[in-house]
Protein backbone atom coordinates (compact mmCIF):
# COMPACT_ATOMS: atom_id res chain seq x y z
CA UNK A 1 0.00 0.00 0.00
CA UNK A 2 1.40 3.38 -1.04
CA UNK A 3 0.60 6.90 0.12
CA UNK A 4 -0.33 7.88 -3.42
CA UNK A 5 -2.99 5.16 -3.44
CA UNK A 6 -4.48 6.68 -0.29
CA UNK A 7 -4.44 10.14 -1.90
CA UNK A 8 -6.07 8.76 -5.04
CA UNK A 9 -8.80 6.97 -3.10
CA UNK A 10 -9.59 10.04 -0.96
CA UNK A 11 -9.74 12.22 -4.09
CA UNK A 12 -12.22 9.85 -5.77
CA UNK A 13 -14.49 9.89 -2.70
CA UNK A 14 -14.20 13.66 -2.32
CA UNK A 15 -15.01 14.38 -5.98
CA UNK A 16 -17.47 11.49 -6.50
CA UNK A 17 -16.03 10.69 -9.91
CA UNK A 18 -13.00 8.93 -11.39
CA UNK A 19 -12.76 11.45 -14.21
CA UNK A 20 -12.92 14.51 -11.92
CA UNK A 21 -10.41 12.98 -9.50
CA UNK A 22 -8.06 12.17 -12.40
CA UNK A 23 -8.17 15.79 -13.57
CA UNK A 24 -7.46 17.13 -10.08
CA UNK A 25 -4.62 14.64 -9.56
CA UNK A 26 -3.21 15.28 -13.07
CA UNK A 27 -3.12 11.61 -14.04
CA UNK A 28 -4.95 9.69 -16.75
CA UNK A 29 -8.12 7.87 -15.70
CA UNK A 30 -6.94 4.32 -16.63
CA UNK A 31 -3.92 4.73 -14.32
CA UNK A 32 -6.18 5.94 -11.50
CA UNK A 33 -8.51 2.97 -12.04
CA UNK A 34 -5.56 0.58 -11.96
CA UNK A 35 -4.29 2.00 -8.66
CA UNK A 36 -7.77 1.70 -7.16
CA UNK A 37 -8.04 -1.96 -8.24
CA UNK A 38 -4.60 -2.71 -6.75
CA UNK A 39 -5.66 -1.12 -3.46
CA UNK A 40 -8.90 -3.13 -3.37
CA UNK A 41 -7.00 -6.35 -4.12
CA UNK A 42 -4.54 -5.70 -1.31
CA UNK A 43 -7.34 -4.94 1.16
CA UNK A 44 -9.54 -7.76 -0.09
CA UNK A 45 -12.60 -5.53 -0.18
CA UNK A 46 -14.62 -3.47 -2.65
CA UNK A 47 -14.15 0.17 -1.67
CA UNK A 48 -16.29 2.00 -4.24
CA UNK A 49 -19.38 1.35 -6.31
CA UNK A 50 -21.15 3.30 -9.04
CA UNK A 51 -24.52 4.93 -8.31
CA UNK A 52 -26.76 7.59 -9.78
CA UNK A 53 -24.78 10.10 -7.68
CA UNK A 54 -21.42 8.92 -9.05
CA UNK A 55 -18.72 6.87 -7.33
CA UNK A 56 -19.81 6.18 -3.76
CA UNK A 57 -17.87 4.40 -0.99
CA UNK A 58 -19.10 1.02 0.22
CA UNK A 59 -19.33 0.38 3.97
CA UNK A 60 -15.75 -0.87 3.84
CA UNK A 61 -14.82 2.18 1.77
CA UNK A 62 -16.33 4.57 4.31
CA UNK A 63 -14.26 2.96 7.07
CA UNK A 64 -11.09 3.01 5.00
CA UNK A 65 -11.72 6.65 4.01
CA UNK A 66 -11.58 7.74 7.66
CA UNK A 67 -8.28 5.92 8.19
CA UNK A 68 -6.82 7.22 4.92
CA UNK A 69 -7.66 10.81 5.88
CA UNK A 70 -6.01 10.36 9.28
CA UNK A 71 -2.86 8.84 7.77
CA UNK A 72 -2.50 11.55 5.14
CA UNK A 73 -2.98 14.27 7.77
CA UNK A 74 -0.29 12.77 9.99
CA UNK A 75 2.12 12.63 7.06
CA UNK A 76 1.37 16.27 6.25
CA UNK A 77 1.88 17.22 9.91
CA UNK A 78 5.21 15.37 9.99
CA UNK A 79 6.43 17.28 6.94
CA UNK A 80 5.30 20.59 8.45
CA UNK A 81 7.01 19.79 11.77
CA UNK A 82 10.34 19.29 10.01
CA UNK A 83 10.04 22.28 7.69
CA UNK A 84 8.46 25.01 9.75
CA UNK A 85 10.12 27.64 11.89
CA UNK A 86 9.23 28.02 15.56
CA UNK A 87 9.24 31.82 15.08
CA UNK A 88 6.70 31.75 12.26
CA UNK A 89 4.66 28.54 12.45
CA UNK A 90 2.96 27.35 9.29
CA UNK A 91 0.89 24.35 8.26
CA UNK A 92 -2.61 23.08 8.94
CA UNK A 93 -4.09 22.81 12.43
CA UNK A 94 -7.44 21.07 12.94
CA UNK A 95 -9.28 21.81 16.19
CA UNK A 96 -12.60 20.31 17.20
CA UNK A 97 -15.11 22.06 19.43
CA UNK A 98 -18.43 20.78 20.80
CA UNK A 99 -21.67 22.42 19.71
CA UNK A 100 -22.44 23.56 23.23
CA UNK A 101 -19.13 25.44 23.62
CA UNK A 102 -18.72 26.92 20.16
CA UNK A 103 -20.98 29.90 20.88
CA UNK A 104 -18.54 31.24 23.46
CA UNK A 105 -15.18 30.20 22.04
CA UNK A 106 -15.29 29.57 18.27
CA UNK A 107 -15.48 33.10 16.82
CA UNK A 108 -13.00 34.73 19.27
CA UNK A 109 -10.57 31.91 18.55
CA UNK A 110 -10.95 32.23 14.78
CA UNK A 111 -10.19 35.96 15.00
CA UNK A 112 -7.21 35.39 17.29
CA UNK A 113 -5.60 32.73 15.09
CA UNK A 114 -6.09 34.85 11.97
CA UNK A 115 -4.48 37.86 13.66
CA UNK A 116 -1.59 36.07 15.37
CA UNK A 117 -0.74 33.34 12.86
CA UNK A 118 -1.82 34.29 9.31
CA UNK A 119 0.34 31.51 7.81
CA UNK A 120 -1.50 28.76 9.71
CA UNK A 121 -4.38 27.09 7.89
CA UNK A 122 -6.84 26.80 10.76
CA UNK A 123 -9.61 24.21 10.44
CA UNK A 124 -12.31 24.53 13.11
CA UNK A 125 -14.74 21.63 13.34
CA UNK A 126 -18.00 21.75 15.32
CA UNK A 127 -19.17 18.26 16.27
CA UNK A 128 -20.77 16.13 18.96
CA UNK A 129 -18.36 15.35 21.78
CA UNK A 130 -18.33 11.62 20.99
CA UNK A 131 -17.34 12.29 17.38
CA UNK A 132 -14.58 14.67 18.43
CA UNK A 133 -13.07 12.08 20.75
CA UNK A 134 -12.77 9.53 17.95
CA UNK A 135 -11.36 12.07 15.48
CA UNK A 136 -8.73 13.20 17.99
CA UNK A 137 -7.77 9.61 18.76
CA UNK A 138 -7.37 8.74 15.07
CA UNK A 139 -5.30 11.82 14.28
CA UNK A 140 -7.82 13.65 12.12
CA UNK A 141 -7.79 16.43 14.71
CA UNK A 142 -4.68 17.94 16.28
CA UNK A 143 -6.58 19.39 19.23
CA UNK A 144 -10.09 19.19 20.67
CA UNK A 145 -12.12 20.95 23.32
CA UNK A 146 -13.70 18.16 25.40
CA UNK A 147 -15.52 17.88 28.71
CA UNK A 148 -13.73 15.98 31.45
CA UNK A 149 -16.00 13.06 32.30
CA UNK A 150 -13.20 10.93 33.74
CA UNK A 151 -12.67 9.19 30.38
CA UNK A 152 -9.88 11.35 28.93
CA UNK A 153 -6.99 9.12 30.02
CA UNK A 154 -5.89 8.54 26.43
CA UNK A 155 -5.16 12.24 25.89
CA UNK A 156 -2.95 14.95 27.27
CA UNK A 157 -5.30 17.39 28.96
CA UNK A 158 -5.30 21.03 30.04
CA UNK A 159 -8.36 22.12 32.07
CA UNK A 160 -9.53 25.52 30.85
CA UNK A 161 -12.67 26.53 32.74
CA UNK A 162 -15.39 25.15 34.95
CA UNK A 163 -18.74 26.08 33.44
CA UNK A 164 -21.87 26.18 35.63
CA UNK A 165 -25.04 24.59 34.27
CA UNK A 166 -28.32 26.40 34.84
CA UNK A 167 -32.05 25.91 34.43
CA UNK A 168 -32.98 27.73 31.20
CA UNK A 169 -36.44 28.54 29.85
CA UNK A 170 -38.13 30.99 27.56
CA UNK A 171 -38.40 34.28 29.46
CA UNK A 172 -42.20 34.19 29.70
CA UNK A 173 -42.43 30.41 29.93
CA UNK A 174 -44.99 28.55 32.03
CA UNK A 175 -41.97 26.60 33.33
CA UNK A 176 -39.89 29.68 34.23
CA UNK A 177 -38.28 29.93 37.65
CA UNK A 178 -40.30 32.23 39.90
CA UNK A 179 -37.38 32.96 42.27
CA UNK A 180 -33.68 33.79 41.97
CA UNK A 181 -32.74 30.10 42.08
CA UNK A 182 -34.36 26.67 41.87
CA UNK A 183 -33.77 23.24 43.42
CA UNK A 184 -32.91 20.18 41.35
CA UNK A 185 -36.07 18.34 42.41
CA UNK A 186 -38.14 21.31 41.22
CA UNK A 187 -36.23 21.35 37.92
CA UNK A 188 -37.10 17.69 37.34
CA UNK A 189 -40.82 18.43 37.66
CA UNK A 190 -40.71 20.34 34.37
CA UNK A 191 -40.57 18.66 30.97
CA UNK A 192 -36.88 18.78 30.04
CA UNK A 193 -35.37 19.22 26.61
CA UNK A 194 -31.83 17.87 26.86
CA UNK A 195 -28.92 17.17 24.52
CA UNK A 196 -28.64 13.49 23.63
CA UNK A 197 -26.16 11.22 25.39
CA UNK A 198 -23.47 11.89 22.75
CA UNK A 199 -23.15 15.45 24.07
CA UNK A 200 -20.66 15.98 26.87
CA UNK A 201 -23.18 17.67 29.19
CA UNK A 202 -25.74 14.86 29.30
CA UNK A 203 -23.65 12.24 31.18
CA UNK A 204 -22.77 14.88 33.79
CA UNK A 205 -26.44 15.80 34.29
CA UNK A 206 -27.43 12.13 34.60
CA UNK A 207 -24.63 11.53 37.11
CA UNK A 208 -25.65 14.39 39.43
CA UNK A 209 -29.35 13.40 39.25
CA UNK A 210 -28.49 9.80 40.24
CA UNK A 211 -26.26 11.00 43.09
CA UNK A 212 -29.25 12.89 44.52
CA UNK A 213 -31.41 9.76 44.36
CA UNK A 214 -33.62 11.35 41.70
CA UNK A 215 -34.68 10.44 38.17
CA UNK A 216 -35.28 12.24 34.89
CA UNK A 217 -38.68 10.97 33.77
CA UNK A 218 -40.02 13.58 31.36
CA UNK A 219 -37.38 14.31 28.73
CA UNK A 220 -37.09 15.11 25.03
CA UNK A 221 -33.70 14.13 23.55
CA UNK A 222 -32.42 16.47 20.85
CA UNK A 223 -29.00 16.16 19.19
CA UNK A 224 -28.91 19.61 17.55
CA UNK A 225 -28.37 22.66 19.74
CA UNK A 226 -30.17 24.79 17.14
CA UNK A 227 -33.28 22.57 17.31
CA UNK A 228 -33.06 22.49 21.11
CA UNK A 229 -33.13 26.31 21.14
CA UNK A 230 -36.18 26.33 18.89
CA UNK A 231 -37.97 23.90 21.20
CA UNK A 232 -37.22 26.11 24.22
CA UNK A 233 -38.48 29.20 22.40
CA UNK A 234 -41.63 27.27 21.47
CA UNK A 235 -42.09 26.64 25.23
CA UNK A 236 -42.09 22.86 24.85
CA UNK A 237 -40.10 22.62 28.09
CA UNK A 238 -36.96 23.75 29.90
CA UNK A 239 -33.34 22.67 29.69
CA UNK A 240 -30.25 22.25 31.87
CA UNK A 241 -27.25 23.71 30.07
CA UNK A 242 -24.37 26.12 30.49
CA UNK A 243 -25.22 29.67 29.49
CA UNK A 244 -22.82 29.79 26.52
CA UNK A 245 -25.01 28.02 23.89
CA UNK A 246 -27.93 30.31 24.76
CA UNK A 247 -25.96 33.50 25.35
CA UNK A 248 -27.39 35.48 22.43
CA UNK A 249 -30.98 34.59 23.36
CA UNK A 250 -30.41 35.46 27.03
CA UNK A 251 -28.82 38.82 26.15
CA UNK A 252 -31.82 39.63 23.91
CA UNK A 253 -34.20 38.79 26.75
CA UNK A 254 -35.74 35.82 24.93
CA UNK A 255 -34.52 33.27 27.48
CA UNK A 256 -33.83 33.26 31.19
CA UNK A 257 -31.14 31.32 33.07
CA UNK A 258 -31.74 30.41 36.72
CA UNK A 259 -29.06 28.91 39.02
CA UNK A 260 -29.71 25.47 40.54
CA UNK A 261 -29.20 26.07 44.23
CA UNK A 262 -28.81 22.72 45.99
CA UNK A 263 -26.28 20.85 43.80
CA UNK A 264 -22.97 21.64 42.15
CA UNK A 265 -23.81 21.05 38.50
CA UNK A 266 -20.92 22.08 36.28
CA UNK A 267 -18.66 20.76 33.57
CA UNK A 268 -14.90 21.08 33.14
CA UNK A 269 -13.98 22.34 29.68
CA UNK A 270 -10.65 20.78 28.74
CA UNK A 271 -8.17 21.23 25.89
CA UNK A 272 -6.99 17.81 24.69
CA UNK A 273 -4.35 16.38 22.37
CA UNK A 274 -3.27 12.85 21.52
CA UNK A 275 -0.61 11.22 23.70
CA UNK A 276 0.69 9.25 20.73
CA UNK A 277 0.83 11.85 17.93
CA UNK A 278 3.26 14.76 18.49
CA UNK A 279 1.98 18.28 17.99
CA UNK A 280 3.53 20.38 15.26
CA UNK A 281 4.88 23.82 16.08
CA UNK A 282 1.75 25.30 14.51
CA UNK A 283 -0.49 23.11 16.70
CA UNK A 284 1.47 24.07 19.81
CA UNK A 285 1.05 27.74 18.90
CA UNK A 286 -2.73 27.28 18.56
CA UNK A 287 -2.79 25.28 21.81
CA UNK A 288 -1.31 28.24 23.69
CA UNK A 289 -3.60 30.67 21.91
CA UNK A 290 -6.69 28.68 22.97
CA UNK A 291 -5.60 29.12 26.59
CA UNK A 292 -4.92 32.86 26.14
CA UNK A 293 -8.29 33.48 24.45
CA UNK A 294 -10.15 31.48 27.09
CA UNK A 295 -8.43 33.37 29.89
CA UNK A 296 -9.35 36.71 28.30
CA UNK A 297 -12.99 35.66 27.84
CA UNK A 298 -13.24 34.71 31.52
CA UNK A 299 -11.55 37.86 32.82
CA UNK A 300 -13.69 40.13 30.66
CA UNK A 301 -16.91 38.37 31.69
CA UNK A 302 -17.78 37.57 28.08
CA UNK A 303 -17.92 33.84 28.82
CA UNK A 304 -20.65 33.90 31.46
CA UNK A 305 -20.93 31.31 34.21
CA UNK A 306 -17.30 30.19 34.05
CA UNK A 307 -14.42 29.91 36.52
CA UNK A 308 -10.90 30.06 35.13
CA UNK A 309 -8.97 26.87 36.00
CA UNK A 310 -5.68 27.78 34.29
CA UNK A 311 -4.48 30.09 37.06
CA UNK A 312 -5.47 27.84 39.99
Amino acid sequence: MELRQLRYFVAIVDHGSLSRAARVLHIVQPALTQQLHQLEEELGALLLHRSAQGMQPTDAGKLFYEHAQAILKQVSDARSAVAQSTDKPTGTVALGIPQSASGALAFPLLKAVRAAFPDIVFQLTEELTGNLTEQLRSGRLNLAILFDDGQLGGFTTRPLVEEEMMYITRSDSQFACKRKSITLSKVLQSPLILPSIQHGVRPRIEQVVRQQGLQITNVIDITSIAILKSAILADMGATILPVSPMLAEIERGEMRACPISDVHLARTVTLCASKNIPLTNAAMAVEKLVQDVTRDLCRSGKWLGTRNLMDD
